[in-house]
């Protein structure tokens, strides 16, 4: 996969990596690319990614509004 910085947006923020790899692998499933972005210390410290804004899904941008599509009717499953 190859995004450029500029290109992403955040689609969703989850308060755990669970969750976001959850999120992540429905897009992926709907072939779109993402990446979960967490400050967690190098995986060192989890516990901190909620001080920077928890874990982040980002996309591309021109495939955000599907993104949130697919995320919204996944959490209205749950």
């Amino acid at each position: 996969m190859n995004m450029r910085d500029d290109d992403l947006v955040v689609v969703h923020t989850f308060s755990n990596q669970f969750e976001a790899d959850m999120a992540l692998s429905a897009l992926q499933a709907a072939e779109i690319d993402g990446m979960i972005q967490a400050d967690t210390a190098g995986g060192m410290r989890p516990h901190i990614a909620w001080a920077s804004g928890g874990f982040k899904v980002l996309v591309r941008e021109e495939d955000a509004l599907e993104a949130r599509e697919i995320l919204a009717s996944q959490r209205k499953l749950e």
